[in-house]
């Protein structure tokens, strides 16, 4: 194993953060606030590990999917660690273990708050908190790709690793510059909203963080109320947004390059825009009674059925006192989620629709027992490798999914809330239901049920598997052989 690559990996992330902290350190400038030295104090700390980490570079810059999972989720790790010591040290959020898991939810995306009182925390911990969202939506690896020299064709290994989906392609020959696409696009539609909502009159600071959350399909809120509180206007903007965000970023590739024939045909986006408005329609029939109006309904069906399929996870009404139809479609929305190659979590629409071909051509060899038939998927065919990466995805994502309702179980707490608490997680959601609904938050969990649920964004967030290698002893055994192998010609000498 490559482990001088992983070390160096890991530098570079450290020293990237510590430069993504200084923003941070600037908003407190701007707001005077003391709480600005923390995070210019970790942004140092952060800096000089980062340096002694990548001092030495290694002799041999190639390496593989093993070491690419390996590195992606250490960089993971590394990155909410640090990223949580200026919540901490500020005393903004005392314990130790509540500040890790708020920084993995803005990481991972994933939303879910410790937090009763957002509004009380500094402009820099809120902005911080919202900038999190944004690194994690992209992934800070795949913006890395663009800065790190490695060669033969280890780029693809750590983008696959990070990158949300059942498969990563290359947009461009080099994967380099693929990174660099996407970042633009996501830069640029960024930016965009980020002008359409002040141009509803929110305000600037409230703009750039709710972009923020928008874009990452990340969901924290910088109210209490979430998004409950601005106006219609501003609402669909986000909606918008967030179902854009969703979307396959290679359709806004093809887009950009006027290929609009193979941008409107990507199968997985049809059926994504397909499940989104039949959940809206069901949805809005359902609240209609309930709500002030066509309008209303309309807007908050939309506005919810975008967050959930998103993993978005903003919210504009408590959808815990609506129907039992409602909120059975948003919890099956949540295993949905977005498009594969998007920002957003889920176990992915392209997932679904590969499985359910398989279904059917399973059903059809009962019927004509001789038939040999490829299943197709954005009209090429799917290979046994891919159809079956997917089936142990589903297993791998079904036994942690139980294992995680199990262990949060021996708090006591209903079985809708470990459901939904473990589901919005894992999913990289946010809020669920009952006890962990839009209202209310995951501050009532005990340390261990919210190491559990960490984890389970981290997994979440990472495609299960380059979390779960961590602990396969293969691993450190090979690790640690690689060590010893490479002291002793030292010794000998």
């Amino acid at each position: 194993m490559n482990s001088s690559i992983i070390r160096y990996i890991l530098g570079y992330v450290l020293k990237m953060e510590a430069i993504l902290m200084l923003l941070p350190c600037l908003v407190a400038v701007i707001y005077q606030e003391r709480e600005g030295f923390y995070f210019l104090m970790v942004a140092l700390l952060c800096g000089l590990l980062g340096l002694l980490m990548t001092y030495r570079k290694p002799t041999n810059f190639v390496f593989y999917l093993k070491e690419g999972c390996i590195s992606t989720a250490l960089s993971w790790i590394f990155l909410s660690f640090f990223g949580c010591l200026p919540f901490w040290f500020s005393r903004e959020i005392p314990s130790f273990t509540d500040a890790l898991f708020e920084t993995i939810s803005g990481f991972t995306t994933t939303g879910a708050s410790i937090l009763s009182d957002v509004e009380a925390l500094s402009h820099c911990t809120i902005f911080w908190r919202s900038f999190t969202h944004w690194v994690g939506g992209m992934g800070v690896l795949v913006f890395l790709l663009a800065i790190i020299p490695l060669s033969g064709g280890s780029h693809i290994n750590l983008m696959r690793a990070e990158s949300p989906g059942p498969s990563v392609g290359k947009l461009v020959p080099k994967v380099k510059y693929t990174a660099r696409i996407l970042y633009l696009i996501y830069l640029g539609m960024t930016i965009l909203e980020i002008i359409l909502l002040i141009a509803g009159k929110m305000p600037f600071f409230d703009a750039i963080n709710t972009a923020f959350g928008t874009a990452g399909t990340g969901g924290f809120g910088i109210k209490n109320n979430s998004m409950m509180g601005y106006s219609p206007y501003l609402q669909w903007v986000v909606t918008i947004f967030m179902i854009l965000f969703g979307v396959n970023f290679n359709a806004y590739y093809y887009v950009l390059f006027h290929n609009f024939k193979k941008a409107f045909s990507m199968e997985e986006v049809r059926y994504y825009f397909l499940i989104i408005f039949a959940s809206i329609a069901i949805i809005f029939c359902d609240i209609l009674d309930m709500s002030k109006g066509v309008f209303d309904a309309l807007t908050h069906a939309s506005f919810q059925v975008g967050s959930i399929i998103t993993t978005t996870g903003f919210s504009t009404i408590d959808f815990n006192l609506w129907p039992q139809t409602s909120k059975t479609i948003l919890v099956l929305l949540m295993f949905v989620g977005a498009c594969a190659g998007s920002t957003g979590g889920g176990i992915k629409v392209s997932r679904f629709v590969i499985l359910f071909k398989t279904l059917v051509k399973e059903l059809n060899s009962y019927i004509h027992p001789k038939s040999i038939k490829k299943i197709k998927f954005e009209g090429k065919p799917v290979e046994h490798e891919v159809v079956r990466s997917i089936n142990v995805y589903f297993i791998t994502f079904m036994i942690l999914f139980s294992v995680s309702v199990f262990a949060v179980s021996f708090e006591g707490k209903d079985l809708i809330t470990n459901f939904t608490a473990v589901a919005a997680t894992i999913n990289n959601i946010g809020p669920g239901l009952e006890l962990v609904g839009p209202t209310q938050n995951f501050g009532l969990f005990t340390p261990f049920s919210k190491y559990v649920l960490m984890f389970d964004m981290l997994a979440g967030r990472l495609e299960l598997f380059p979390l779960l290698i961590l602990f396969h002893p293969a691993i450190w055994k090979d690790l640690f052989t690689t060590k010893l192998s490479s002291k002793k010609p030292a010794e000998t000498k």
